[in-house]
């Protein structure tokens, strides 16, 4: 009598197939529903699912690798063929949608039985989502204009074929700058403030203040105040709603810093996750105050914030010339200057960015993790001088801001500096 021993693996990947094939499959299913109209639903998308991964299974365990791609031709004509046959009935229909994503279920079913399960799962999940956020996905294409075509287009340039070309190495004599790094800094950087843009241009300036100040945050903090502040002075406008829409900004550019400076130097989280955490909720929770109780009114928000597209080759050249000189003079500065010096130059940096000590001081605590006390100490001091000449921004521009800036920013200051003293 022959017995076999129950694989789990196997029903795990074969369970794993069938899943994903549901979950696209459902998807499709409320699709055409919705639509009248639809070639393959949730019982075609499982049993594509498990067509592939039976190919798979063959193809990988049994020495069959002509198996697969021929379960795979053969998904494909049954999918054409139902297509053209629905094409008879609904000439009008010619969207390739779900017979796209019935031959990509096939693909993932294929995927979880030769040992590739995580990337299937991964695959079908954001392949699920793709097709799910049809409208919104179409509604941000609709907001965007052909520039920002055009500035996707030059952020790839400049990733992929710009970055490549650059030396790896440093090219001045003090071993500061290296155009490959700093380049890297500033696609970093540029993307994101891209996401932010992006966010800003997919939900729309109508839904509120506070989604505009917290998405504008990510593209500049300073931008936002400066933007907000002015229109503080227009007929009607609430300082209060502005403010905590300021406030809120500058709790993004604190979480900002930390992701970027972490993503460089990961050895800075927990010191940066603490003071830049602390300062950020009390940020976060004056915005909160001065938000609380009042409705946004529908004509505030439009043109509170007017962001352009962050990217273009030419700001992208001007950041990488203010890291590098950033990182120049830091580096004179550690070889001939007293070690506090770093601290000076941070406070004057950061009175128009912060973006250039953040990376500056990330990539040489990369470099030297022994000097990762003093660059929490250098990025934590940019901040406060940026924060004090936005509040001043606000004490200038604005009207009714004052009362409201700048004992928040006095106390997002103080709450740092305590953290930074008793850490």
């Amino acid at each position: 009598m022959v017995t076999t021993e129950f694989d789990f693996t196997i029903a795990r990947d074969f369970g794993t197939a069938l899943l994903l094939g549901a979950l696209l499959g459902m998807e499709r299913e409320k699709r055409n529903t919705r639509e009248g109209f639809g070639v393959a639903g949730l019982r075609s998308f499982v049993l594509l699912a498990q067509l592939g991964a039976i190919g798979g299974f063959f193809a990988k365990s049994h020495a069959m690798p002509w198996m697969l791609p021929c379960t795979v031709l053969a998904a494909a004509a049954i999918v054409i063929a139902g297509y053209l046959a629905g094409l008879k009935q609904r000439p009008d229909h010619v969207g390739l949608t779900t017979e796209l994503a019935a031959i990509t279920a096939c693909l993932l079913g294929a995927l979880s039985t030769t040992d590739h399960r995580e990337l299937a799962i991964g695959l079908g999940v954001a392949t699920a989502a793709l097709l799910a956020y049809k409208q919104p996905l179409h509604a941000l294409v609709g907001r965007l204009g052909w520039d920002d075509v055009l500035v996707g287009m030059r952020l790839l340039l400049a990733t992929f074929i710009v970055l490549p070309l650059l030396p790896n190495r440093a090219i001045d004599p003090w071993g500061a700058i290296n155009p490959y790094k700093l380049w890297l800094l500033v696609l970093l950087i540029s993307g994101l403030s891209l996401i932010g843009y992006v966010a800003t241009r997919w939900l729309g300036p109508g839904r509120g203040i506070a989604v505009t100040a917290a998405t504008g945050g990510l593209v500049s903090s300073t931008a936002v105040t400066l933007a907000m502040a002015k229109q503080s002075c227009e007929p009607g406008a609430s300082a209060r709603r502005l403010a905590g829409g300021i406030l809120l900004a500058w709790a993004i550019m604190f979480l900002r810093v930390v992701v970027a400076a972490t993503v460089v130097a990961p050895v800075l989280l927990p010191a940066l996750a603490l003071v830049f955490g602390v300062m950020m909720v009390v940020s976060a929770g004056a915005a909160c105050v001065a938000l609380r109780g009042s409705r946004e009114a529908g004509g505030d928000v439009p043109g509170a914030v007017a962001m352009k597209n962050p990217f273009s080759l030419l700001a992208a050249g001007k950041l990488a010339a203010l890291f590098a000189v950033v990182q120049l003079v830091l580096k004179l500065g550690q070889q001939h200057l007293p070690p506090g010096s770093a601290y000076a130059i941070a406070a004057l940096a950061g009175t128009t960015d912060v973006d250039a000590v953040t990376m500056a001081m990330a990539e040489r605590v990369r470099a030297t993790p022994a000097d990762a006390e003093l660059a929490v100490l250098a990025i934590a001091i940019a901040c406060v001088a940026n924060t004090i000449v936005k509040a001043a921004l606000c004490v200038w521009l604005g009207r009714g801001l004052a009362r409201l800036i700048v004992p928040s920013a006095v106390a997002v200051i103080a709450v740092g500096l305590v953290v930074l003293l008793v850490r």
